[in-house]
C-alpha cells in the first residue's frame, strides 16, 4: 500500500498526538494565566526578605561598630553616648544601606555601653499587606575595658604664676578633675591628688608625719634665781677680805650669795660671792679685798643663789637637755627678758637646768608660761651660719624639701626614710596651697585648687617627687582609707602623674635651709653649705626616672616657657615620651593642653 493510500484511508500515531497537544493549548494557557500573579507577588515577596535580612545584617554590623565607638570613647554620661553613637551609626550605614534609619539609643550602664536601633526599608510588594515600609532592628552591647585611676596632678603656684596665669590654671586643673573623676566609682574607681609647689611643698597636717615631728620643744613651768629669804646687811668692813654682817643669815660655807643695794661701799653690789668663814652673824666674801673700796654707809641685801654663777633655773619636766646644749625661750611671762634670747645649759638635773650667763638679778620676776626649744636640725627652730657669715635662727614649717643620700630618689616609706625639712626666714614663704591625697570629690579637690596663691620661688624637683608620692602605695598608710594609693601590682590599675611648671627651677636645700648656691629669688636666708643633692633640674629628672621605672605614666606641661631651654629639656624628658608633653602658650593652649591629657588618660584607662 502506498503512503498516500494510509493518509486517506486513516490518522497515523504522529498525527494523532499532535492533534491532542493543540486541542490542550489552549487549557495549559488558561491556567499559567490564573497562576502568574500570585506567583510573582511571592517572587518579589521572597525578594523583601531577603533583603531585609541583608538590611539587618547591615544594621547589626553598623550598630556593633558603633557602640564599641562608644565603649572605647571617654563618654561618661548617656548624652555624651547618644550623641557620638547616633554620629558613628550613621557614617557606618552611609552608602552601605538602602533602608533608612528610624531612630537610635546608646545609653551607659555602669561599664556596659548598650545600643539599640531601627531601619525602614521601602519594599517592592510587602507593603501590600503591611501598608507601610517593612521594620528592621537591631540591638548591641558592649563591656567598657576600664580600670582603676590614681592621678597626681603636680601645679606650680610659685610668684610667676600671678595673675592671669593662675586664673588660666585654676580653669584647666577643674576642667581636668572634672573629665577624671567619675560619678560612678563601681566597678572601677577613678581619684585625683593635687601636690602645689613652689618654694617647698606644703604638707600641711601631715608634715611631722612625713619629716618627722619636732624634738626638743618643752613647756616652761618655772624660772627663778635665788633660794630662801633674802637677808639684810648692817656691815661690811674695808678688810683684805671683806667680812659682812647680817643677823642669823643662814648661810653656809660655800653657798653662792648676791649682794645689790649697798649705800656707800656700793663697789659691792650686783656681784655674787662665794660664802666663807660663816658665823651667825657675819660671813667672809671669799677672795674679795674691800680694802680699797669706799666706806659703807647703810642698807644692801644678800640672797642666796641656786647656781654657781647665780644664772636663771628653768623647770621643764624631762627636758632631755645636756650641758652644753643651746637653747632658745620664748613666751615667758614676767621675766620676759628672756624671750628671744639664746642660752647655753647648764646645771642640768632631771626637771631643771640653767641659763648660763643669765645672772637673775637682772630679770624681773616669773609669773608663767613659756617654752625653751633646741636649736639643732629637727628642732622647731635651727640656728646656722648664713653664706655671709652671720648667724640666724629660722623656725620649722610645714613644707618639706628633698630627701638626700641613698634616698635621694627612692618611694621608701617616710616612716623609715622621712623626707627633708625646711626652715624660712619667713613662714609665710611657705606656699599657702597644701597637698591633698587621693580624692573622688570633685568638689572638695576644685575647692583646694581655687585657694591656690601665687608665690615664692621654684623648688620643682620636690613637686615631682611629691607627685609619685601621692600615687605611691609605701606613703599609703598616711593618708585616710579612701584616700590610700593601691600597690603597683593590682589589677586593672592605671598611676598618673602630671607635672606642671612654667619656668626653671632655682631652689634647692641644705639641712633643711635654702642653700648657699640656690638662686631662689625669695626673701630667706641662704645656709653656709651647697645643695646637698645639686641643682634642682637634675633632681627632678631623676624623680622623673624613678617613677616611670615604677610604672607611672608622666605627662608635662610647660607653660610659657619663653624658650628657657633649660625648662624645655626638663618637659620633654621628665614625660613618658613625646605624645605625653605639652608646651602651651598662653592660657587657652594651656586648658586645651590639660583636655587633652584628660581625654588621652580616659583612652588609657579605657584601653588598658
Amino acid at each position: 500500500m502506498s503512503r498516500q493510500q494510509s493518509r486517506g484511508n486513516g490518522e497515523s500515531g504522529v498525527g494523532f498526538l499532535s492533534r491532542f497537544a493543540r486541542a490542550r493549548s489552549g487549557a495549559v494557557a488558561i491556567w499559567f494565566a490564573v497562576m502568574a500573579l500570585p506567583l510573582a507577588v511571592l517572587s518579589f515577596a521572597l525578594i523583601d526578605i531577603n533583603r531585609a535580612s541583608v538590611e539587618k545584617r547591615y544594621l547589626q554590623d553598623a550598630l556593633d561598630a558603633a557602640v564599641l565607638l562608644v565603649a572605647r570613647s571617654t563618654a561618661t554620661t548617656n548624652e555624651q553616648a547618644q550623641t557620638l553613637g547616633s554620629a558613628a551609626l550613621a557614617a557606618q550605614l552611609a552608602g552601605m544601606s538602602d533602608a533608612t534609619l528610624v531612630s537610635s539609643s546608646f545609653k551607659i550602664e555602669g561599664s556596659t555601653v548598650k545600643g539599640a536601633a531601627t531601619s525602614g526599608l521601602s519594599p517592592f510588594v510587602a507593603n501590600l499587606w503591611l501598608g507601610s515600609d517593612m521594620g528592621v532592628g537591631a540591638v548591641s552591647e558592649a563591656t567598657r575595658a576600664a580600670t582603676n585611676l590614681e592621678v597626681a596632678m603636680v601645679l606650680d603656684v610659685t610668684g610667676s604664676m600671678k595673675g592671669q596665669k593662675l586664673i588660666d590654671l585654676k580653669a584647666a586643673a577643674n576642667s581636668l578633675i572634672d573629665m577624671v573623676v567619675q560619678d560612678v566609682q563601681s566597678p572601677y574607681y577613678s581619684k585625683v591628688a593635687l601636690a602645689p609647689f613652689s618654694v617647698a611643698v606644703n604638707a600641711g597636717g601631715y608634715a611631722a608625719g612625713v619629716r618627722g615631728a619636732v624634738v626638743g620643744t618643752k613647756a616652761i613651768t618655772g624660772a627663778s634665781w635665788t633660794t630662801g629669804a633674802s637677808k639684810s646687811i648692817t656691815g661690811i668692813s674695808k678688810a683684805s677680805t671683806a667680812v659682812v654682817t647680817s643677823a642669823n643669815h643662814g648661810f653656809q660655807n660655800g653657798d653662792v650669795v648676791y649682794i645689790s643695794g649697798v649705800s656707800g661701799m656700793t663697789q659691792v653690789n650686783n656681784k655674787y660671792y662665794t660664802v666663807s668663814n660663816r658665823a651667825t652673824n657675819t660671813f667672809r666674801l671669799s677672795g674679795t679685798s674691800s680694802s680699797s673700796w669706799s666706806t659703807y654707809s647703810s642698807g644692801g641685801t644678800i640672797r642666796k643663789c641656786q647656781v654657781s654663777d647665780c644664772g636663771i633655773v628653768i623647770t621643764a619636766n624631762s627636758h632631755g637637755y645636756s650641758n652644753g646644749d643651746l637653747v632658745y625661750i620664748l613666751g615667758v611671762n614676767g621675766m620676759t627678758g628672756l624671750n628671744g634670747n639664746v642660752f647655753t645649759v647648764a646645771n642640768k638635773a632631771t626637771n631643771t637646768f640653767s641659763l648660763a650667763g643669765a645672772t637673775g638679778a637682772s630679770y624681773s620676776a616669773y609669773t608663767s608660761g613659756g617654752t625653751a626649744y633646741c636649736l639643732t636640725a629637727g628642732c622647731q627652730y635651727y640656728r646656722f651660719t648664713d653664706r655671709d657669715g652671720y648667724t640666724r635662727i629660722q623656725e620649722i614649717s610645714t613644707c618639706v624639701s628633698e630627701r638626700v643620700g641613698t634616698e635621694a630618689y627612692k618611694n621608701t616609706s617616710p616612716s623609715t626614710s622621712p623626707v627633708g625639712r625646711v626652715y624660712l626666714e619667713d613662714q609665710a614663704g611657705c606656699p599657702s596651697a597644701t597637698i591633698m591625697p587621693l580624692s573622688t570629690d570633685k568638689t572638695a579637690l576644685k575647692a583646694s585648687v581655687e585657694d591656690y596663691v601665687a608665690a615664692g620661688s621654684t623648688a620643682g624637683q620636690i613637686g615631682a617627687a611629691w607627685g609619685w608620692y601621692m600615687v605611691d602605695p609605701n606613703f599609703a598608710y598616711l593618708w585616710p582609707t579612701a584616700s590610700q594609693p593601691a600597690a603597683y601590682t593590682k589589677p586593672d590599675l592605671l598611676k598618673v602623674v602630671i607635672m606642671m611648671t612654667d619656668g626653671e627651677f632655682n631652689s634647692e636645700y641644705c639641712n633643711g635651709v635654702l642653700s648657699k648656691d640656690s638662686q631662689s629669688s625669695g626673701s630667706s636666708y641662704r645656709i653656709n653649705c651647697n645643695a646637698t643633692n645639686g641643682d634642682g633640674t637634675v633632681q627632678a629628672l631623676a624623680q622623673c626616672k624613678a617613677m616611670k621605672d615604677a610604672g607611672v605614666v608622666v605627662y608635662s606641661v610647660g607653660f610659657d616657657l619663653g624658650g628657657n631651654a633649660t625648662a624645655e629639656n626638663f618637659i620633654k624628658t621628665c614625660a613618658t615620651s613625646s605624645d605625653h608633653v605639652y608646651l602651651p602658650s598662653g592660657g587657652g593652649a594651656l586648658k586645651d593642653a590639660f583636655a587633652s591629657i584628660g581625654k588621652d588618660i580616659m583612652k588609657l584607662r579605657l584601653s588598658k
